[in-house]
């Protein structure tokens, strides 16, 4: 069985004190895959939102990516895939990505705050909010 694709919220609550970084890092204890999208919005807002430098960042993103039991790439067939669903679903073109390479690996869940919890997607993909028993 695949594990499951973990969005960029997760890495970042992982890094921060936020109430959220508990099951953040329980998260990342357990197999999971990520997509390159994830690592390149994780890089955007560890610089932008966190202050990392780039040292931190390239360190971070090196520790993720071991963790991973898998890392999706973005191609152009995963691209493609993202804008049908952006178009069907309504999605973002960034969380499209995201579901596209969940999809693509084969995995039937993504984890995200950002997306529609218990969304079934193509009849193969459960989108779910790890964070609601936190937020709650």
């Amino acid at each position: 069985m695949i594990p499951p694709l973990l969005d960029t919220n997760i890495l970042i609550y992982a890094l921060t004190d936020d109430r959220r970084a508990a099951q953040a890092h329980l998260l990342l204890s357990k197999p999971f895959i990520i997509s390159v999208q994830a690592l390149n919005e994780f890089a955007n807002v560890a610089r932008r939102k966190l202050g990392m430098n780039w040292a931190e960042i390239q360190a971070a993103t090196d520790d993720i990516c071991t963790l991973a039991t898998a890392i999706v790439p973005l191609d152009r067939e995963c691209n493609a895939r993202a804008l049908d669903l952006a178009a069907r679903y309504n999605f973002s073109v960034f969380d499209a990505l995201m579901i596209a390479a969940a999809l693509q690996a084969g995995s039937g869940q993504c984890l995200s705050e950002d997306m529609q919890h218990g969304l079934q997607v193509d009849g193969r993909l459960t989108i779910l909010n790890p964070f609601l028993d936190v937020l709650e």
